[in-house]
C-alpha cells in the first residue's frame, strides 16, 4: 500500500487506453523534448574543437583560427543530413528510425547493427548531456565539484520519473527550459554582436579571409571529427514521428528543419564569439562559461545564461527517453531485445525501456567519473554509423519503388550517406584510441547478443507449441503427492493441511529437526492435533532447512517420477508489511530453488494476521 501510494505520487494515476491520443504533442512542445538533445551540443561542441587546436597552439600560433571553417563545415553538414533525414520522415511515418529504414531495405542483420548503434547512441545521450551539465554547473559553482558525479545520478533519477510520468506531462515541464536556453544563447551571440572588438567584420566573410597557419589534415579531421558531435541528436525526430499530432509526417519535417536552423545558429554564433575573443580550452571551466563571462560579466544574466545551459544540457536526454524505448520496444516486438521493453506501462509509455536506459547511464556516468570528455568519442561512432545506414537504405527503397521524384530523393540521400561514411570514418580513425574502439566492440557484442536472444525466443516458441501435443487419456484422478513443509504448528499451518486434505490423499507433513528440544515441543503439540496423520521427520546435523527439504522433494520425485508434486507452503503475513523484514524468509528461498525441477507444483497457504 506504501509502495503503491508513493508510486502513484511519483508517476501518476494510469492513463486508459482510450486517451493514447491526448499524449501526442504539438510541435511547439515536440521541438525542446526532440530538439534538446541537439541544440545542447551547443554547450560542448565548439569546444571538442578547440581542445586539440589549443593542444596544436603550443607549437603553431593561432591555430585555433581554423575553429571557424571547421565549424563551418559541420554547419554545412547538418543541412545535408537533415535534408536527408526529410526524406526518411516522409518514407516511413510510423516511425522507427534507422532500425525499421535499414531492416525493410539492407535486411535484418544491417537492420540490428543500425538498432545496437542507436541504442548506444541513446544511452551516451543521457551519460554525456547530465555530466556536460553537471560540468557547467560546477564552472558557475566550483564548491560543488567534489559530488559531481552525486549530482549526476540524482539528475537521471528526475529525468526518469519524469519520463515515466508520461510524454504529455513531461513535454510541458520540458519546454520552459528549452526555449529559456535558445533564448539565452541567442542573447549572448546578439550581445557579443553588438560589441564585437572585430567591429565591421562579417562573421562568414571573416572565414574566407583569414590567413590560416599550416596545421596539417590530421590534425584539421582530428578537430572536425571532435566537432560532429554537434550533430548527435538530429536523428531524433525521425524515430519518433508517432509522437506528433495529425498530420503527423509534414509536423515532424517541420520540427527538423526548424530543430536544424536554431541549431546552425547557434553552434555557429558560439563558434564566431569564441573566435572573436580568442579563447582557448581550460581544466574546470567550460568553454560557454568563459565566453558568458567575457560578455555578461558576473552580472544576473551571467548566472541566467549558465542556468540556461545546465538545463538544456540535464533535458538533452528527454530525447534519448523519447527515442530509446522506441527503439527497444521494435526490438521486442522482433524478439531481437528482452520481451519486456515491448510492454508499454499504465502511462502509456514504455516504463521498462526508461527504467534501463537510467540504469545504464548511470553506471556509465560512475565508470567514467562524469567527464564529458571522455564520454564524447564514445558518442560520434554510433550516431554516424546509424546515419550512413539509414541513407544507404532510403537509396535501396528508392531504387526498388521508384515513386515520383525517385530521382531528386535517391540522390539526396546517397550524398547524405556519403558525407556521413566519410565523416565516420574519420571519427573512427581519429577517435580510436581516444575510447572510440569500446563502441566498435560494443556494437558487434550487442548484435550477438540481439541474435542470442531471438534464437532462444524462437526455440522457447517452438517447444512450447501446442500444434504437436496431444493430451494423454487418463481413465482415472491420479492422487498425486502433496508435501507441505513446516516449522512449527500454528493456524497457517493448520490451514496448509486443511487445503492439501482438499487436494489429495497422499499427504506428506515434513519438519527439518535441528535441535532436540524444538522437536520434543512440536512432536507434543502434533499427536494432539493430527493422532492419525504422519509427521515426516528430517535429520538436519548441520542445521540446514533448506537442504533436506529439498533433498525430501527429489526423492518423492523419484518415486513418482511422472506424476505431479504439489508443495503447499504455509505462511502467515504481517498487518504492516514491514513487519514481515522481522520474519524468517526462509521459503522464499526454498521456493526459488523449485523453480527450474520438473513436474514441482509450487503454491502458498496465507494466514492474515490482523493484529500489530
Amino acid at each position: 500500500m506504501v509502495l503503491s501510494k508513493m508510486r502513484r505520487f511519483l508517476i501518476g494515476s494510469p492513463i486508459h487506453s482510450a486517451h493514447h491520443h491526448q499524449e501526442l504533442i504539438p510541435k511547439w512542445k515536440a521541438l525542446p523534448v526532440l530538439a534538446a538533445d541537439a541544440l545542447s551540443s551547443v554547450a560542448y561542441a565548439t569546444e571538442e574543437i578547440v581542445i586539440p587546436l589549443a593542444l596544436l597552439a603550443t607549437l603553431i600560433p593561432f591555430a585555433t583560427h581554423w575553429l571557424l571553417p571547421i565549424a563551418g563545415a559541420i554547419v554545412v553538414l547538418m543541412f545535408i543530413v537533415a535534408m536527408s533525414y526529410r526524406e526518411t520522415i516522409q518514407a516511413y511515418p510510423q516511425g522507427g528510425g534507422a532500425y525499421i529504414v535499414v531492416k525493410e531495405n539492407l535486411g535484418q542483420g544491417a537492420g540490428l547493427v543500425a538498432g545496437a548503434a542507436l541504442l548506444i547512441d541513446y544511452i551516451l545521450t543521457v551519460a554525456v548531456s547530465v555530466s556536460a551539465g553537471v560540468e557547467n554547473l560546477i564552472s558557475a559553482f566550483p564548491q560543488f565539484a567534489e559530488v559531481q558525479i552525486f549530482f549526476c545520478v540524482w539528475i537521471i533519477l528526475i529525468l526518469m520519473t519524469l519520463n515515466l510520468r508520461g510524454m504529455g506531462e513531461s513535454s510541458t515541464v520540458f519546454a520552459v527550459p528549452t526555449y529559456f536556453f535558445i533564448g539565452s544563447i541567442g542573447l549572448l551571440i546578439m550581445k557579443g554582436l553588438w560589441s564585437n572588438p572585430h567591429e565591421g567584420v562579417n562573421p562568414v566573410v571573416d572565414v574566407f579571409q583569414t590567413n590560416y597557419p599550416e596545421i596539417g589534415l590530421i590534425l584539421f579531421l582530428r578537430a572536425f571529427s571532435s566537432g560532429c558531435a554537434a550533430l548527435t541528436g538530429i536523428e531524433a525526430v525521425s524515430d519518433a514521428v508517432p509522437l506528433f499530432r495529425e498530420p503527423k509526417a509534414k509536423n515532424a519535417k517541420t520540427t527538423l528543419m526548424l530543430m536544424v536552423g536554431i541549431l546552425a545558429a547557434l553552434f555557429f554564433g558560439v563558434s564566431y564569439m569564441v573566435y572573436v575573443h580568442e579563447l582557448t580550452h581550460v581544466e574546470g571551466v567550460t568553454l560557454i562559461s568563459q565566453l558568458n563571462k567575457i560578455i555578461f560579466g558576473n552580472s544576473l544574466l551571467y548566472y541566467a545564461v549558465q542556468v540556461g545551459v545546465v538545463l538544456i544540457l540535464f533535458l538533452a536526454a528527454s530525447t534519448a527517453y523519447a527515442d530509446f524505448p522506441r527503439v527497444a520496444s521494435l526490438l521486442a516486438k522482433d524478439r531481437y531485445a528482452p520481451r519486456q521493453f515491448a510492454s508499454i506501462g499504465d502511462r502509456l509509455v514504455f516504463s521498462n525501456g526508461i527504467i534501463g536506459l537510467s540504469l545504464i547511464a548511470i553506471l556509465l556516468i560512475v565508470f567514467f567519473k562524469g567527464r564529458t570528455h571522455l564520454l564524447i568519442p564514445l558518442y560520434s561512432v554510433g550516431v554516424f554509423l546509424s546515419f550512413t545506414l539509414s541513407q544507404a537504405g532510403m537509396v535501396i527503397r528508392h531504387l526498388k519503388l521508384k515513386q515520383k521524384g525517385w530521382r531528386k530523393s535517391i540522390a539526396l540521400n546517397a550524398f547524405g550517406m556519403t558525407c556521413t561514411a566519410i565523416v565516420l570514418c574519420v571519427v573512427a580513425s581519429f577517435k580510436f584510441t581516444h575510447g572510440a574502439w569500446v563502441v566498435v566492440i560494443v556494437i558487434p557484442a550487442i548484435v550477438y547478443m540481439f541474435h542470442r536472444i531471438h534464437v532462444h525466443y524462437v526455440m522457447f516458441a517452438r517447444e512450447i507449441s501446442q500444434s504437436h501435443y496431444s493430451m494423454p487419456v487418463c481413465e482415472k484422478m491420479t492422487d498425486h503427492v502433496v508435501v507441505i513443509p513446516i516449522s512449527g504448528l500454528h493456524r497457517g499451518v493448520m490451514n496448509a493441511i486443511r487445503y492439501g486434505m482438499s487436494i489429495s490423499h497422499d499427504l506428506r507433513i515434513c519438519y527439518v529437526k535441528t535441535d532436540d528440544e524444538s522437536y520434543i515441543r512440536l512432536k507434543a503439540a502434533w499427536d494432539e492435533k493430527f493422532p492419525n496423520l504422519k509427521l515426516h521427520v528430517l535429520e538436519s546435523p548441520y542445521r540446514s532447512i533448506s537442504g533436506p527439504i529439498l533433498d525430501y522433494i527429489d526423492l518423492v520425485s523419484k518415486e513418482h517420477p511422472t506424476e505431479f508434486i504439489t508443495v503447499i507452503f504455509p505462511e502467515f503475513l504481517t498487518a504492516r508489511w514491514h513487519h514481515q523484514l522481522l520474519h524468517n524468509q526462509t521459503a522464499w528461498l526454498i521456493k526459488l530453488s523449485l523453480i527450474y525441477k520438473k513436474n514441482v507444483v509450487v503454491t502458498s497457504v496465507k494466514y492474515h494476521l490482523t493484529t500489530t
